[in-house]
């Protein structure tokens, strides 16, 4: 009788909520009992929830190695007692969510971050904000992760060493939404990672890329911003990368890109919008690409393309405002160029096709003046630089005699 009277016990408490069975709760408060993080993680069981109520917490680098739950309740703030990188997870399906971690002590010799997962799967990390940490988020040798809606922010420019607002090394899997990074040395940065998805960030003013990206494939980048970056956005060394519904904008420097292809191939930029780029899209070894609806309008060059990237298709794009709408190093590529928009198109369209009648040379000569002497840019509004393109358009005997668009649409798409 009294172990059925236990049964039932439980029973009823659990039809009412109150038992979780394989779960416990610990609360971490500055009023206690417990107040340390650190010493909550060490004290709990698998499967377990750490919740951190309001306040200020300097803690010790700790690592966390079993599988729970770290919820922020108001936006605690999280500061490191000690060098090193302030939370380091050794196992699976740990989850950190809702924390304010700051002021991660910078390092020469080692990769501090603020959250860092080593081989590990199904890890998460959503809601945090991030300041002054050298890597914000770093995952090595993760799988099947999610990484949303932080708020990364660096030191800024004039802060050394600086790291990656978010990086990704040697991953699979990984699914980075929603995440705003600033003032880093790449807003994101990933190598040896596949299959991951990059939708729907911001990343702004980093020091050198918003997005660097290197041996990866079949990767997912959509709808993200890129702006204000200070050599923009690279994407290297990759094969079967879908990169659509992005914007690249004001990314300006001598050596700046809005996005920059070096050694790619089977891949497709579909829907983009460069703006206000010094270069919008440079391509150099890359191959079998497709380019197509892409937007580009008031960049210095819209379109750099190298002569060692062969098998490229250039289809339904719109070229407005832009210095240079197309360059290249060579009279001779095998880039397929058909169906764009150029403003610069004074052709005319007599069977009412949508087309021009007329084939369009992207091409100006003064491009390829440029190139072999860039001084020669102070013409650029004169007269005599107008005289030379109508003259290369009337005897083309210097621009590529391949790189013609010979069916420009009438109207820009939109």
């Amino acid at each position: 009788m009294p172990l059925l009277r236990l049964l039932i016990g439980v029973l009823v408490a659990a039809l009412a909520g109150v038992v979780t069975v394989g779960a416990e709760t610990i609360v971490v408060s500055p009023a206690g009992p417990q107040r340390s993080i650190a010493e909550a993680v060490r004290a709990a069981a698998p499967g377990a929830t750490i919740v951190v109520r309001p306040g200020t917490y300097r803690e010790p680098p700790f690592v966390v190695d079993r599988a729970v739950t770290l919820v922020g309740e108001g936006r605690p703030l999280i500061e490191t007692a000690a060098e090193g990188t302030l939370i380091r997870v050794v196992a699976d399906d740990v989850a950190v969510r809702g924390l304010v971690l700051a002021n991660i002590v910078p390092s020469h010799v080692e990769d501090r971050a603020a959250v860092r997962f080593e081989r590990v799967s199904r890890c998460v990390v959503e809601d945090n904000e991030i300041r002054n940490a050298p890597f914000g988020i770093l995952l090595s040798e993760a799988s099947d992760c999610r990484i949303v809606r932080n708020v990364v922010h660096g030191a800024g420019r004039t802060s050394r060493p600086l790291g990656n607002a978010i990086h990704l090394w040697s991953s699979r899997q990984v699914i980075v939404t929603d995440n705003v990074m600033t003032d880093h040395r790449d807003g994101l940065y990933l190598e040896f990672v596949q299959d991951a998805t990059i939708e729907r960030n911001r990343s702004e003013r980093n020091s050198r890329y918003g997005l660097h990206f290197m041996f990866s494939n079949r990767c997912a980048y959509r709808a993200n911003w890129f702006a204000r970056n200070g050599a923009g956005v690279a994407v290297m060394y990759s094969r079967e990368v879908e990169m659509e519904r992005n914007d690249f904008d004001s990314n300006r420097g001598p050596t700046a890109y809005g996005l920059l292809l070096k050694d790619i191939s089977d891949s497709r930029l579909d829907a983009n919008r460069f703006s206000g780029n010094t270069v919008g899209l440079h391509i150099e070894g890359g191959g079998r690409l497709t380019i197509s609806r892409n937007r580009f309008t008031g960049n210095g060059w819209a379109v750099r393309l190298m002569a060692n990237s062969p098998e490229n298709r250039f289809v339904g794009n719109a070229f407005a405002g832009n210095s240079f709408d197309f360059s290249t190093n060579s009279r001779a590529t095998s880039a397929i160029v058909a169906g764009n928009w150029w403003d610069r198109y004074k052709g005319y369209d007599l069977d009412r096709n949508g087309r021009g009648d007329v084939a369009f040379r992207p091409v100006r000569f003064f491009s390829l003046l440029v190139a072999m002497h860039p001084a020669s840019m102070i013409l650029m509004r004169s007269g005599f630089v107008d005289l030379l393109d109508a003259a290369e358009r009337a005897l083309p005997v210097l621009t590529p005699e391949t790189l013609v668009d010979t069916a420009p649409l009438m109207v820009s798409p939109r």
